[in-house]
């Protein structure tokens, strides 16, 4: 596989309803900006990519088949070759992950990535039914499934099963608002208190409004080049660009109902699915003693895709350490449980610790004012943007968010994007971002990195 470097990014700005534009015009916006940040226009970066992928979750939000197409048009990218993919909440990372193979391969030496959601056609009572055909439409949906139920179901079982608490959620609410007070392309910028975010209107308890995140309309955009593709840009336009580089990339799944998710022995837990920071006596211990009380894997508490894809990501880029050799995560936090419960499946925890790493400060950005109580230094920031809740969802636009939320804070260039320092990291080398579909049927995970 040939090194693949991230050259720029762009966004729109994330809202409740873009009446403005339509969704090819929200498109351009974020390819518009990618551009205008490496210094070149549109006739000269025709000439130089050698095709694109496109990424949007729902015909039905558009009501237009082959929309990918019609955004290709109107980027004047035809007749360069181009894909559409679909992975539910996962899609914008599944078309990251689709732009650097790509490259990766030998494909192509410079690929644009894509991706873009309009929800705002449709009430958000017909949004939410949209969102719950990606359930299984003849078992879960007819019973009144939806993915606010869904993961008021786990949150309540990882209660059950670890002692996790509502106020823990409610730390990751509190953090990822008061980030994205920070970010002007969120949708959410707000200053929240733990009784702001219990005292809003519940949903599906113990989720409250402010633990959930936001249908919204929104678009973004990666530049992804190979070493010869990047030679060509920087000739092109005779400058200079950073060398970041995606370091690895990771992928899983599971089964689309919950109840069809085969429990694991603590045997087959640690041969098929333990990370390497989990394989000291200590750790072994405690899962031990977890299953010897009645704990089981996967479960509907953990995710099994997202530890399979952070497993292959990790030994993909080498690391063995998450929390330690990893500077942030841009994590898909859809609600302020699966953001506790990815904590556990990315392995910057145990099982069982979410709800604690969440209320101890390691996962909160240093030098930003929370009003809370944190017992601990920061250590790996997650969702310094704001993530889902605040930034809102476009879902075919999410996963490319924070690709390029990442790239800015490993460019050491957020300062200039947002106008506003508070939320860059000091010497940010490594970074991860996650992307999650369903109740965990697909996960991407990319391991993006500052080369020396």
């Amino acid at each position: 596989m040939r090194p693949v470097y991230i050259v720029s990014g762009g966004v729109s700005k994330f809202v409740k309803a873009r009446h403005d534009k339509t969704f090819q015009g929200l498109v351009k916006e974020a390819y518009d900006y990618a551009l205008a940040d490496i210094g070149i226009e549109h006739p000269k970066f025709f000439e130089l990519v050698d095709g694109t992928v496109a990424s949007y979750f729902s015909d039905h939000f558009t009501r237009q088949l082959m929309a990918g197409i019609m955004a290709q048009d109107y980027l004047g990218m035809c007749p360069k070759p181009s894909h559409r993919v679909e992975g539910g909440g996962a899609t914008g990372g599944i078309c990251f992950q689709e732009a650097w193979k790509s490259v990766a391969s030998g494909y192509m030496d410079v690929c644009l990535a894509y991706g873009f959601e309009h929800m705002s056609h449709v009430e958000t009572w017909k949004g939410n039914e949209f969102i719950a055909l990606a359930s299984d439409v003849s078992f879960d949906y007819p019973v009144g499934g939806f993915y606010s139920g869904y993961y008021a179901m786990m949150v309540t079982r990882h209660m059950a099963e670890f002692g996790t608490t509502v106020e823990q959620l409610a730390h990751v609410s509190v953090k990822n608002h008061i980030n994205a007070y920070h970010n002007p392309y969120a949708q959410k910028r707000m200053r929240l208190t733990i009784d702001d975010v219990r005292n809003s209107p519940m949903v599906a308890w113990p989720l409250t409004r402010n633990d959930i995140c936001v249908m919204s309309d929104g678009a973004a955009c990666v530049i992804m080049c190979s070493e010869d593709g990047l030679a060509k840009l920087e000739k092109e336009t005779g400058q200079t660009y950073h060398k970041v580089k995606v370091g690895g990339i990771g992928r899983g799944t599971d089964a689309m109902r919950m109840s069809d998710r085969p429990h694991q022995s603590y045997e087959d837990f640690y041969k098929y699915n333990a990370l390497p920071n989990e394989m000291d006596d200590d750790s072994k211990a405690y899962y031990k003693n977890l299953w010897d009380k009645g704990f089981r894997y996967p479960g509907i508490h953990s995710f099994r895709a997202g530890r399979m894809a952070s497993r292959e990501a990790y030994k993909n880029a080498n690391i063995t350490d998450p929390m330690n050799e990893i500077d942030f995560v841009e994590l898909h936090d859809a609600y302020t449980s699966s953001e506790i419960q990815t904590y556990e499946d990315m392995g910057l925890c145990r099982y069982g610790e979410g709800g604690n790493l969440a209320a101890s400060g390691k996962v909160f950005m240093p030098g930003v004012e929370y009003g809370l109580d944190l017992p601990e230094k920061p250590i790996c920031p997650v969702n310094p943007s704001g993530g889902l809740i605040a930034c809102g969802h476009p879902v075919g636009a999410t996963g490319l968010m924070q690709g390029v939320f990442a790239l800015w804070q490993l460019q050491g260039t957020v300062e200039k994007h947002f106008s506003d320092p508070t939320l860059q990291l000091k010497d940010a080398k490594r970074g991860a971002i996650h992307s999650h579909a369903g109740t965990g049927t697909y996960v991407t995970v990319s391991i993006i990195e500052k080369e020396n």
